[in-house]
């Protein structure tokens, strides 16, 4: 029944219409896109309908990504049966997915490297099967898609947030070299196989999700000055310091690569601090929850799921004003959120077009 009821709600959200189109500097013939839940069309919940397939009330930001180059939204990779088309790109990214190699602790076997070899073996297909039926030109990718295409990247949330659950501060930020050399191998065999416009979000705010509140920040001398959880968003800080450096790194090795970093991380810590400034009412609480204000969020139960907790039988249900939320679910963001950092980013404000002469 709860499940029931957050897909009326969430089919309900989808009647806002996508924002107005930003004139940006957007303009591919395809996206191919890899990444873990922000970006997850439906990955990880391959045969669903739209939405729930989204960790989310709606759209996600590369959804809106694709609707300002007036391109459909992506199909995932691991939901092919029945997907209407893959001419304009394909999306690799799946909920739980890390840059480091999966363990069984993890939600989504599907690791960075494992998208990137999904990528591989897609292209190595879709060129093989267009070789044999130009037909299919209406639903796979022209060869030139492939070098002419944006690669987009949104990862590193998971790497951080498995670590910490294991790790003290120091240990997981002492992890994060390890993270980009993974990252930089992956990029490269993409730029090796013709990828050369790279789009890279940097990662969140870690320490400002509900989920993260509500496990590490029991004694409020471990919150910062926004009530976010200190230590996570210092190594989110410092995965991003890195993960810029890298990028840098790769444009000077690769001096044909179009490498753009967007800080995600500064676009989302301003959302969630001066949300009312935005027009929403609540930064850091749950819309899809359970426990009430201040953070509505319970590690014990999900988003749609019915427990008994302490000898009640409860359910984690909707918020019925989810635009006035930030936060979806405890670890996703909400439709508006979403749309919001979106057009944050095509404004250009927090994006970095890496040029190898200025260093």
């Amino acid at each position: 029944m709860a499940l029931k009821v957050i897909a009326l709600q969430l089919l309900a959200s989808l009647a806002a219409f996508l924002p107005t189109t930003i004139p940006a500097n957007l303009s591919y013939p395809a996206v191919f896109n890899f990444g873990d839940s922000n970006s997850d069309t439906g990955g990880l919940n391959a045969g669903i309908a739209f939405p729930i397939k989204r960790f989310c009330n709606g759209y996600l930001i590369i959804d809106y990504l694709m609707n300002e180059m007036d391109l459909p939204f992506l199909n995932p990779y691991l939901d092919s049966v029945g997907a209407p088309s893959f001419q304009t790109g394909c999306n690799f990214a799946t909920g739980g997915s890390t840059v480091l190699p999966a363990n069984a602790a993890l939600i989504s076997p599907f690791s960075f490297g494992i998208q990137v070899a999904q990528f591989g073996r897609f292209k190595a297909k879709a060129l093989e099967l267009l070789s044999k039926d130009k037909k299919l030109q209406n639903v796979l990718p022209f060869e030139d898609y492939f070098k002419q295409g944006l690669y987009t990247f949104d990862v590193g949330q998971n790497d951080l947030d498995g670590a910490f659950s294991l790790k003290s501060e120091d240990q997981v930020v002492a992890l994060i070299p390890s993270i980009m050399t993974e990252f930089e191998t992956g990029i490269q065999k993409l730029y090796n196989q013709g990828a050369r416009n790279f789009w890279i979000h940097n990662t969140g705010p870690l320490g400002c999700l509900p989920r993260t509140i509500a496990a590490f920040g029991k004694n409020p001398s471990q919150l910062d000055q926004f009530g976010c959880v200190a230590s996570h968003n210092r190594a989110a800080t410092a995965f991003n310091a890195q993960l810029r450096d890298l990028c840098f790194k790769f444009q000077r090795k690769f001096p044909e690569a179009n490498v753009t970093y967007i800080n995600i991380y500064k676009i989302k810590l301003d959302l969630i601090t001066n949300y009312a400034q935005y027009g929403f009412k609540q930064g850091i609480a749950a819309c899809c929850g359970y426990g009430g204000l201040p953070l509505n969020f319970d590690n014990r139960i999900n988003c749609g799921e019915t427990k008994n907790l302490n000898g009640t039988l409860v359910t984690a249900t909707p918020c019925t004003n989810p635009e006035e939320y930030v936060n979806w679910d405890g670890s996703h963001y909400t439709r508006a959120a979403n749309q919001y950092v979106s057009t944050q980013i095509l404004t250009g404000n927090f994006s970095e077009t890496l040029d190898i002469f200025q260093y």
